[in-house]
């Protein structure tokens, strides 16, 4: 997945510019953000992203996500079935 860092943030209008490590700047649009929220993204922060073909035809960043710190890789945990519960007994009729 492609890491590049936000060079600028248009706020009032809801999207920004993402500096790619070729230098080249992609559009993305809040709506593409996944896990964070558009409010708390600051210039420089470094992200990573999918390209996409905007409905111009140019480059732009999809799922944008705050990148993983090296070594802090996202891990998978499965976990394993639950035991099956035991059956219970029938309960006694009540007594009225």
């Amino acid at each position: 997945m492609p890491k590049g860092t936000i060079r600028r943030l248009i706020s009032d209008r809801g999207f920004g510019f993402i500096r790619t490590a070729e230098g080249a700047d992609l559009f993305f649009h809040r709506s593409e953000l996944q896990g964070v929220d558009y409010t708390s993204l600051r210039d420089g922060q470094e992200v990573e992203f999918e390209l996409a073909r905007g409905r111009d035809g140019r480059n732009q960043a999809a799922k944008v996500r705050i990148a993983q710190p090296k070594g802090q890789e996202t891990r998978v945990i499965e976990l394993s079935p639950s035991p099956p519960i035991a059956e219970l007994p029938p309960s006694p009729p009540m007594v009225q």
